[in-house]
């Protein structure tokens, strides 16, 4: 019968689940939203860098007005004679000129691998996000359940109390009892009332969680059940899953990546630049009414840095100083997942045990109560003895209901320590997304402004 204050809920095909709640905050949250479109606008760093092995194509045009007064001062009779010439011309032209890289060091072939680093630790903060998002959403409806079988339980006390005090007004007419008998009675019921009054604020602060994580308002929820197919058998079998699949470590190491790969792009600003310059230009009126001119060119360049006040050397430093931190900082993300793996069993085995003793103080409160209230009829107990024992019920039935919250919540926590709390694994009946496809989408496009769906 205890059991069924904990994970008691709407039952019936119109019932919430806790996998349909979890499905809406998969593709509702405009956290886990926010972080896609992260993913896909750091897919464009890739294009970006792509453009170093393409050309540079520029049109140019021009239009303008000349006056030009000449005068000669030779005298009558020679070529051409004397006196004045005035020429009034519009030049103007166009042309076309494009810039072809060769050879740059090597920086835009570790340009293009050090974007292709970022876009995996995205993704890996992607499912990062995700595993949170999931893993608040199943503890938002748990709380949701454990609130409202606690505001049942303390209303219902609220009741048995009032009967209780009404009893114990009516023994004190006829003699059976003192005022003092009453007062504690009456006490108890204000204590109750202000626990139910907190049990239902705690309620409405749980029914927001629910609604920021999931999307929507709780109506009826069903029970919620542990990951218990997901749980490994020993917590050294849930750091080998961890160390092998957590997403956060994965993305710590591609920074690590990124980092070496930033040391060569710095190197490769001392490397020769070997490149192509074409042009081609038409010009009109370039020297007297009505004149063309065409020209065209193409030249190779090579261009050898002797010496740029040190920066680049400065820049080389700085990104092998980089590379240690990256390194550094991928040790510590794998102690935080080492901790968290470590935390969240050893929360799933107390919560396992305090099911158990929970349910076995519920048995020994409802003996007890029973029997104080058997031995009160009869005088051998007090009233306050009676209140005692409804006290110690509520409390190990509340207990009862907080730790079975707790056995699901931390059965999630664990799953999600490993890195394995995903929509995929959870088998949820939803669109799973899937980051390659804007990435193969756009990775090599030369042209257009418009996004893959449209914008």
């Amino acid at each position: 019968m205890t059991s069924v204050f904990v994970l008691a809920g709407a039952s019936g095909a119109s019932a919430e689940t806790l996998e349909s709640a979890l499905a809406k905050a998969y593709g509702n949250n405009p956290n886990l939203n926010a972080q896609r479109a992260n993913v896909r606008a750091t897919d464009e760093n890739v294009a970006q860098a792509k453009s170093g092995y393409r050309p540079t194509i520029t049109g140019t045009a021009d239009v303008g007005r000349s006056f030009s007064q000449y005068d000669s001062r030779q005298p009558p009779g020679f070529f051409g004679g004397g006196g004045e010439q005035i020429d009034r011309l519009t030049p103007r032209g166009f042309g076309v000129e494009l810039n072809q890289n060769l050879f740059d060091g090597f920086r835009t072939d570790n340009s293009v691998r050090r974007a292709e680093s970022g876009v995996l630790a995205a993704r890996e903060d992607l499912s990062t996000t995700e595993q949170n998002t999931l893993n608040s959403a199943a503890t938002a409806y748990m709380n949701v359940l454990r609130d409202t079988a606690i505001l049942d339980l303390q209303r219902n006390n609220v009741e048995v109390i009032d009967e209780q005090l009404r009893q114990t007004r009516d023994r004190f007419n006829v003699g059976e009892v003192t005022r003092t008998d009453v007062a504690q009675a009456e006490s108890r019921l204000a204590a109750s009332r202000s626990q139910a009054s907190q049990a239902e604020a705690n309620l409405r602060a749980s029914i927001a969680q629910y609604r920021q994580f999931i999307g929507v308002e709780p109506q009826q929820l069903a029970p919620g059940r542990p990951l218990d197919k997901l749980t490994p058998r020993s917590v050294n079998e849930a750091l080998r899953i961890a160390f092998g699949e957590h997403p956060a470590i994965k993305a710590a190491q591609h920074a690590v990546d990124a980092a070496e790969l930033q040391v060569k792009i710095a190197q490769g600003a001392l490397a020769p630049q070997v490149g192509v310059r074409a042009s081609v230009a038409q010009r009109y009126d370039v020297r007297e009414g009505n004149d063309e001119a065409l020209t065209a060119s193409a030249v190779a360049t090579l261009s050898v840095p002797i010496y740029e006040g040190g920066q680049a050397y400065s820049a080389t430093r700085q990104a092998k100083e980089q590379v240690g931190q990256a390194q550094l900082q991928a040790d510590w993300v794998r102690d935080q997942v080492r901790a968290a793996v470590v935390s969240t069993w050893g929360a799933l085995e107390a919560a396992r045990a305090q099911i158990q003793a929970a349910q076995a103080q519920i048995d020994a409160a409802e003996t007890a109560l029973s029997g104080v209230r058997e031995e009160a009829r009869v005088g051998q107990r007090t009233t306050l003895d009676v209140l005692n024992a409804q006290q110690e019920l509520l409390t190990a039935r509340v207990n009862l209901i907080q730790a079975q919250r707790d056995r699901v919540v931390a059965s999630y926590q664990l799953v999600q320590s490993m890195g394995r709390l995903t929509s995929r694994a959870l088998g949820l009946a939803v669109n799973h997304y899937n980051p390659k496809i804007h990435y193969e989408q756009v990775k090599d496009l030369w042209v257009g402004t418009s996004t893959p769906d449209g914008r």
